[in-house]
């Protein structure tokens, strides 16, 4: 394994009370840390989807590196109790946000999370939310904001608010590159990615205000984009990083959430996910439990996609997309370092 993971929120580094370059942070990076790649993660999930979205997030890393070695550290926002995120493992592997604002690293990745507002804006993290993406300006070479904190970012960065669709996008969608940029090199023309969500943002929203649009799905808008802005922003809608069985779970999830009458409507089956033979027996059990909202329905449903195959269709473009991003912080932070009288190591992955 090429990634090294934070053992301990105990073993963080202090916040630096040196000089630091006005124009950028990194100007007081030392030669050792030339040969490692720094990743912070913020993960903002709650529940069981804190510790799977770490570990596939973590796991997409190291198939990405493609030897290059990558030291992976963990953060959290105020407000997200041990209770929520996994007791034990949170408590001793999660450093607070304001250890974060007190470091320099290469790169950051943000999660989303379920949103609890109406308005982003009057989410209980929202403060903490945007004091993070101010520092990744000026203390990252490249950062990675991953579904509702794309459309947080894009909200604050520029005013942007996302749109809410009549239906959930969800499903495995066929998303088309736009153009040529680095962070898509290699990549076929048409590629697969997973989507879970209500809202997105406009095509046109972002053009307007110098975003660079990267893929677009057929018939769902924009799938990534990315910006310059002190640090190369990058924005995915989708979920690259989701296991072959998430979407999976997620939508035992939802009817369970149907069933236990929390919510009015059935979710919509996941698109070009389950077999055929699947999707006709869960529309049957969607039809059985619209007249009588059972437990028993969720055995039933939970035999009946335990015995599917389910095929992950995305993630060799997922390793090559994050891949592509490994080596645009390896280049910035050797460019920099060269630009700085400082030996830049070797920092290009395969």
């Amino acid at each position: 394994m090429v990634v090294n993971l934070e053992a301990s929120r105990h073993t963080h580094a202090r916040p630096s009370t040196g000089p630091r370059s006005a124009r950028h942070p990194h100007r007081q990076r030392s030669a050792q840390a030339g040969n490692c790649i720094a990743i912070g993660l913020l993960n903002n999930m709650a529940g069981s989807a804190f510790k799977a979205t770490e570990r596939q997030f973590v796991s997409l890393l190291d198939a990405a590196s493609g030897g290059l070695p990558i030291h992976v550290s963990f953060y959290a926002l105020p407000g997200l109790t041990d209770t929520e995120a996994g007791g034990e493992h949170f408590a001793s592997h999660y450093a607070p946000m304001d250890e974060l604002l007190g470091k320099q690293l290469d790169g950051l990745i943000v999660t989303g999370r379920e949103p609890r507002a109406p308005s982003l804006r009057d989410e209980p993290y929202w403060d903490s939310f945007t004091q993070v993406l101010e520092w990744a300006r000026k203390n990252t070479f490249s950062s990675v904001w991953s579904c509702l904190a794309a459309h947080a970012a894009v909200l604050h960065m520029d005013g942007i608010d996302r749109r809410r669709s009549s239906e959930k996008n969800f499903g495995v969608f066929a998303s088309a590159t736009t153009g040529h940029h680095p962070l898509t090199g290699g990549l076929p023309s048409s590629f697969h990615v997973p989507h879970s969500r209500w809202n997105g943002i406009d095509l046109d929203d972002l053009v307007k205000r110098g975003y660079t649009v990267l893929s677009r799905v057929t018939g769902n808008g924009v799938d990534a984009f990315a910006k310059e802005d002190g640090s190369l922003f990058v924005f995915f809608q989708g979920h690259l990083e989701y296991d072959t069985d998430t979407l999976m779970r997620e939508y035992r999830r939802d009817v369970g959430r149907y069933i236990r009458r929390e919510v009015d409507s059935y979710p919509l089956l996941p698109l070009n996910y389950f077999h055929p033979a699947t999707e006709s027996a869960l529309r049957l059990l969607q039809e059985k439990a619209s007249h009588f909202r059972r437990v028993s329905v969720l055995h039933e449903l939970a035999a009946a996609v335990e015995e599917t195959k389910l095929a992950n269709t995305w993630h060799e473009s997922a390793v090559r997309l994050y891949r592509n991003w490994l080596n645009e912080i390896a280049a910035r932070k050797s460019a920099f370092l060269l630009a700085s009288g400082l030996p830049a190591g070797q920092l290009a992955a395969r």
